[in-house]
């Protein structure tokens, strides 16, 4: 089982998106799919029988896609950085990635790669491609630290590396000399692994007009309760912002800290069952396991 799952808000194209994005990546499928009950609608203001979620693969990697209105909005703060093996694959990619989408760096060489670009596709999401012939894990969820999270990329990878088994800060490239506004010996980029899985972070000093929100959160499936209660009292450091297993971290990154268990509950083809659960877990900040699955019964 993925430990940590990318987690995308869509106002309403998650369906669109997931089918776009599982087309033009090999190893990839879509999963299960969630719907909307009667139950509560005056808080995600949804009509019963709407898509709420789809689960998908993309090069083997789980990802998820929600449908819960235009509440927060993609960003380039948190990116999917993609290994090219060749630079055919590189320019198809960059093609259909493109298309209706926006150019943050063009498909062009760099001192750090002979060829890559960063794009906003036409969803919102926002994507870094690259030419890497090595067999390294294909997509890797990348965070982008800057405004006044600039300069905190070391500190955050390996606080999350702490939480998780199987874990670690790869190596650093730092910024040199004469990279400015960026400040020498901070984090150009990075790789970081949670339960064997790979990220990336950087720092940036450049003007940018985004920064971390919850269009882009990290879903954690927990085994057990206790579980639940370590990672929800060492990550949430915004008590505002925790809602229904949402928490945000001391960095501005948002988590879903849940139970592996809901992925079953989710598949039911009860509804009544999945209501009364949903039920529950609205009113829910941090989830209590046993109030969920005695919902679930």
């Amino acid at each position: 089982m993925q430990k940590v799952t990318t987690h995308f808000w869509f106002d309403k194209e998650a369906e669109e998106a997931v089918n776009f994005y599982t087309s033009i990546f090999k190893n990839s499928k879509v999963g299960n799919k969630s719907y909307y009950g009667d139950v509560g609608k005056e808080i995600h203001g949804q009509e019963a029988g709407k898509l709420m979620s789809v689960d998908f693969q993309l090069e083997g990697l789980d990802f998820i896609a929600l449908n819960a209105g235009p509440v927060f909005i993609l960003n380039p703060s948190i990116s999917l950085f993609v290994r090219c093996k060749t630079i055919e694959e590189l320019d198809g990619l960059y093609k259909k990635l493109s298309e209706g989408g926006s150019v943050l760096m063009p498909l062009d060489k760099y001192d750090f790669a002979e060829k890559y670009a960063w794009i906003n596709d036409k969803y919102g999401v926002s994507w870094q491609i690259g030419q890497d012939d090595s067999d390294s894990q294909k997509i890797i969820t990348s965070l982008l630290f800057a405004g006044d999270k600039a300069g905190k990329a070391e500190e955050a990878m390996k606080f999350y590396a702490s939480l998780f088994n199987n874990s670690k800060v790869g190596d650093i490239f730092r910024y040199p000399a004469g990279q400015e506004p960026n400040i020498e010996g901070q984090v150009m980029f990075a790789s970081f692994w949670l339960d064997g899985q790979e990220f990336a972070a950087m720092d940036s000093k450049l003007e940018h007009d985004f920064t971390f929100n919850e269009a882009v959160s990290l879903l954690v499936k927990c085994k057990d309760q206790a579980e639940i209660d370590e990672l929800w009292e060492k990550l949430s450091a915004v008590p505002e912002a925790e809602a229904c297993g949402w928490l945000k971290d001391k960095f501005g990154v948002s988590w879903q800290i849940v139970p592996a268990s809901m992925d079953e509950v989710m598949k039911n083809s009860d509804q009544s069952k999945k209501d009364k659960v949903m039920d529950a877990l609205l009113k829910m900040k941090k989830l209590d396991l046993a109030t969920l699955e005695e919902a679930g019964k």
